[in-house]
């Protein structure tokens, strides 16, 4: 089998592909979903909803760790995923197409603040605390299973063909809720509609990603892809060019130099980012 030496560590490469490859998959899988869920976001103006949501899901998880539910279990899935859940009602609830007083971003904000004080609060009364904190943040893709990868697919993939059936309406609402209102769709349906699939979605990938990771898949390729894109088509196939190339990247650089796989990844989503930022401001001043 072909190996080569990295320091003192010998790899044998076919060893690494298969042990590579479902973390590799979960990653395309993330991709998928969070770069058109991610176009959404942008376009709503609530950049911060994956990271509220995703702070409310970790907030359920760390409710039923300290309970006694154990970190993989269902229970613990369901338990994160009633709180997501609500946190989506809610953010489906404050929005108005009127001017207001009060963005529903500021609402986002305090949001996503409460549910991270109230984590800390939990989490110092639970044995092994920092232990789960960090395993929220940065997740353990790198040990995810092919169980873990079909169970996530087909997941995603009842959530996706559901957006495709009704995209005109969830595409309408997002870019022009007035004339949404104008055609007689109700937007408090539409956005919980909306935000419980958002957080169905956000609540699984925590369990796998972390916080942070989840962020980054939704946010950076999607503002890459809206950097030189003016479709919706050409926004998903940059951004999902984006996720593959740093998924790819990423995996690669963490097994060979021993980094946090998690961490990693965040790390390239933001010098890709800066990247971008470089190219299209040269080919403005071009």
């Amino acid at each position: 089998m072909p190996c080569f030496r990295l320091g003192e560590r010998v790899i044998n490469l076919s060893n690494a592909f298969l042990f590579l490859l479902p973390p590799f998959c979960i990653c395309l899988i993330l991709t998928g979903i969070h770069v058109y869920l991610g176009i959404h976001v942008l376009s709503r103006g609530v950049i911060f909803v994956d990271l509220a949501l995703a702070q409310i899901a970790a907030l359920g998880a760390t409710f039923a760790f300290l309970i006694g539910f154990s970190h993989d279990s269902w229970a613990t899935y369901l338990v994160s995923l009633s709180f997501t859940i609500g946190g989506a009602a809610i953010f489906s609830l404050t929005r108005n197409v009127e001017k207001r007083k009060v963005p529903q971003e500021a609402i986002i904000g305090v949001t996503y603040a409460v549910s991270s004080a109230l984590v800390v609060i939990l989490v110092d009364r639970a044995s092994h605390g920092a232990e789960h904190i960090k395993e929220l943040l940065i997740g353990n893709i790198l040990w995810v299973t092919w169980p873990d990868v079909a169970a996530t697919f087909f997941l995603y993939l009842l959530i996706a063909l559901f957006h495709y059936w009704f995209r005109e309406r969830f595409l309408l609402i997002t870019l022009d809720p007035s004339q949404a209102q104008q055609r007689g769709h109700s937007l408090k349906l539409w956005d919980l509609l909306f935000y419980g699939t958002f957080g169905l979605v956000i609540t699984s990938s925590v369990k796998i990603a972390g916080v942070l990771l989840v962020f980054s898949y939704l946010v950076v390729p999607s503002i890459i892809g809206m950097l030189f894109g003016d479709t919706i088509r050409t926004r998903l196939l940059l951004g999902w060019a984006a996720g593959f190339t740093v998924s790819v990247l990423g995996l690669i650089l963490s097994f060979l130099l021993d980094l946090p796989t998690g961490a990693s990844l965040v790390v390239l989503f933001g010098g890709i980012l800066i990247l971008a930022g470089m190219i299209k401001w040269l080919f403005e001043r071009a």
